[in-house]
């Protein structure tokens, strides 16, 4: 190794050292002098005995590295068993953050200086972090722990392990996409209850709304139509929060396909923002119109992250619809289209929103690719009413399909008198 890297390389070890040293006296800053086992310097020469011992043992034998690291380990172990022994603090965290500083300032100089550095920040960010965590771990119920196990499973145990491909006869069906989507829901959910639980009722709603309108607006509504079922008194609160998703949805269909397919803009954007507009006014009034009594202050029960059997279930329709979308395609050809996206506008939009963007001006034309756009965000927005009305009871049914209705309306009235073919050839 040439000087000059090496030089840099200890410092970089040197620096790590420093960084933990600076976390782990301010931690023991009250402490008079000689009553700690380390501090800055100990530290920030541990990273720097670490960098050094990697450097004789490229010069020499790595046995050099493992005598050193043994010799370090013993020495700071047996200083911090008698600190604990005499204060009574059997905490192992300066012990494991002296070797990692160790081990890292080695890393430094035999391996790659970023990573050292990286593991290094997110070492002190952890170690400052000791108070919020533990109140937050406090805190922390049973139901919670499960439901993140449950959501991890799901994720990286069960969808690696399903095929990424076309199962069924009409090459309709990935059980891989399909588990996917079950884990969005499932993820929805979850953020939905942490966002409640962290900024309150209302404020979470919103948040919950807005994020998950971004991921699939279907799944939000699923989640806080179920949370409707269970709380009633903030039904209007929830049918906000899923208009406000349904919004989001909006403007990410006009994002995807203007993106994917700039043409498609002039016939879109006037139908959805006439329909975002809709949604807009009745979620305004809903979150700050008059209110009932008991839904002036409401207060969400929150008992479930998410319910395991729901995502489920609601993931099998979604392959049913998969299936019988592309059966209907296939059998009706060109004119399945509209069809199609009816049909797949059950349960997503994204899907279509992209072959349509990729196809107009190809094989579909623009006016059959924004019409079948249209189409889909139309049947989404009432089967998410639908939705809320089965899983969260008549009160959000009502709500949600009422506003949906104008919404729908008003995109159909404003497509109906500016056509999509129309207005492109006034431009053209």
């Amino acid at each position: 190794m040439e000087q000059d890297e090496l030089f840099r390389r200890l410092a970089v070890a040197l620096a790590i050292g420093l960084l933990i040293g600076l976390e782990r006296g301010w931690q023991a800053r009250e402490e008079a002098e000689g009553e700690r086992t380390a501090g800055l310097r100990t530290y920030a020469l541990t990273g720097l005995l670490g960098g050094t011992s990697a450097a004789l043992s490229l010069a020499s034998s790595p046995l050099v590295l493992a005598a050193v690291l043994v010799s370090f380990a013993g020495a700071f172990t047996l200083f911090s068993w008698f600190e604990a022994t005499s204060e009574r603090d059997f905490s192992v965290t300066g012990v494991v953050a002296a070797l990692l500083t160790f081990a890292l300032g080695a890393y430094a100089v035999l391996g790659n200086e970023q990573v050292a550095v990286a593991a290094a920040v997110a070492m002190a960010i952890l170690l400052a972090l000791k108070a919020p965590l533990h109140k937050w771990l406090r805190r922390l119920t049973w139901v919670e722990i499960r439901a993140v196990l449950v959501l991890l499973a799901m994720s990286f145990l069960l969808l690696p392990v399903l095929p990424n491909r076309p199962v069924d006869p009409w090459g309709a069906l990935n059980p891989a996409e399909v588990w996917l989507l079950a884990i969005l829901i499932a993820g929805v959910s979850f953020a939905g209850y942490v966002a409640v639980r962290t900024l309150g009722d209302e404020a979470g709603i919103v948040v919950a709304a807005i994020t998950g309108g971004l991921a699939s607006s279907t799944a939000t509504t699923v989640s806080l139509a179920r949370l409707a079922r269970e709380n009633p008194q903030a039904a209007p609160l929830l049918a906000g929060g899923i208009l406000i998703a349904g919004i989001t949805m909006l403007a990410r269909v006009l994002a995807i396909a203007g993106a994917l397919n700039p043409g498609l803009i002039v016939g879109l954007a006037l139908p959805l923002a006439a329909a975002a507009l809709v949604l807009v006014a009745a979620s305004t009034y809903l979150f700050f119109g008059p209110r009932a009594p008991d839904a002036l202050h409401p207060t969400l029960a929150l008992k479930n992250p998410f319910e395991v059997i729901t995502v489920v279930k609601f993931a099998g329709l979604i392959a049913v619809i998969m299936i019988a979308s592309k059966v209907l395609s296939d059998t009706l050809g060109a004119r399945g289209i509209l069809l199609l996206a009816a049909a797949s506008g059950v349960a997503d939009v994204d899907a279509l929103t992209l072959s349509m963007a990729r196809l107009a001006g190809g094989g579909v034309t623009l006016h059959a690719a924004t019409t079948a756009i249209l189409l889909a965000a139309s049947v989404n927005t009432a089967a998410k009413a639908a939705m809320a009305a089965y899983l969260g009871g008549r009160k959000i049914g009502q709500i949600v399909g009422g506003a949906s209705a104008l919404a729908i309306l008003a995109l159909g009235a404003v497509y109906a008198f500016a056509p999509p073919g129309a207005t492109l050839r006034a431009l053209g």
